[in-house]
């Protein structure tokens, strides 16, 4: 899809702007070798890599989809809900200036080592990742919409859930992939399935998502007119495409 293209090509144009308003990764010793960081750690260094995951994420789900491989494409959105949320949760951290002690914690546990060793057997390291239920509850209480705060957090509890069950391998995942005539598990890609379908409707949700959060880091950057160049793009991408934010292709399965 085109569409889809242009959401990428703008998304990664985006992504090397931001990434150059930031103090740069500087080459530090590693391990007995080197290797490239964000020495000072900020929250919008935070943020462009975040967004950086969430292109590439973005780009082989889709990749993923178009093959047929829809049970992996799911799990990488289980991936993608995650970095959205916690785009969601520094950026609001900034634009609203409530940087909690819980974005604190996040910062700290986000840009630590994976070893603190001269080897992976020997370290101890064990990193200390805020739960996510305290970012959902977060978000739920700055921005909740229509819903209360409680609901909020069930309706992103059961999200991350239901998508946890392709990560996992769950069973009633597993059985999405038993179909056809005669009956049989798909496992070189379920193209031409209903299941295909639905899941390359469910990728029009990720894209929008993913230009929405790019929308809330140029709000975090104090960019007000890159935020209304993408606020207008969101716009355009969903007049052109024929869809609002809970994607009518879901009707016609």
């Amino acid at each position: 899809m085109e569409l889809y293209d242009q959401a990428l090509h703008n998304m990664e144009n985006t992504l090397q702007g931001l990434a150059k308003r930031v103090p740069q990764p500087q080459l530090v010793p590693h391990m007995g070798t080197s290797a490239f960081r964000y020495t000072e750690r900020s929250i919008h260094q935070a943020l462009v890599q975040k967004l950086a995951r969430s292109v590439n994420t973005l780009h082989a789900a889709r990749l993923l989809m178009e093959y047929g491989f829809v049970q992996e494409q799911a799990a990488l959105q289980r991936i993608l809900d995650e970095i959205n949320e916690d785009i969601t949760f520094l950026a609001f951290g900034v634009i609203y200036g409530d940087i909690t002690k819980l974005h604190q914690e996040y910062l700290k546990a986000f840009f630590e080592e994976e070893f603190d060793a001269d080897t992976a057997l020997a370290s101890t390291q064990r990193r200390p990742m805020p739960p996510r239920k305290k970012i959902h509850a977060y978000l739920a209480r700055i921005d909740c919409g229509s819903l209360d705060s409680s609901t909020a957090i069930e309706v992103s509890r059961t999200v991350s859930k239901t998508y946890s069950g392709y990560v996992h391998a769950a069973s009633p995942q597993i059985m999405d992939m038993y179909v056809g005539n005669p009956l049989r598990f798909h496992v070189r890609g379920m193209l031409g399935t209903p299941r295909h379908q639905e899941h390359r409707a469910d990728l029009w949700n990720y894209f929008y998502r993913n230009i929405l959060s790019f929308g809330f880091v140029a709000k975090a950057f104090g960019d007000d007119k890159l935020f209304a160049l993408i606020r207008d793009f969101s716009k355009e991408f969903m007049r052109l495409s024929g869809k609002d934010s809970e994607s009518n292709e879901w009707r016609e399965t």
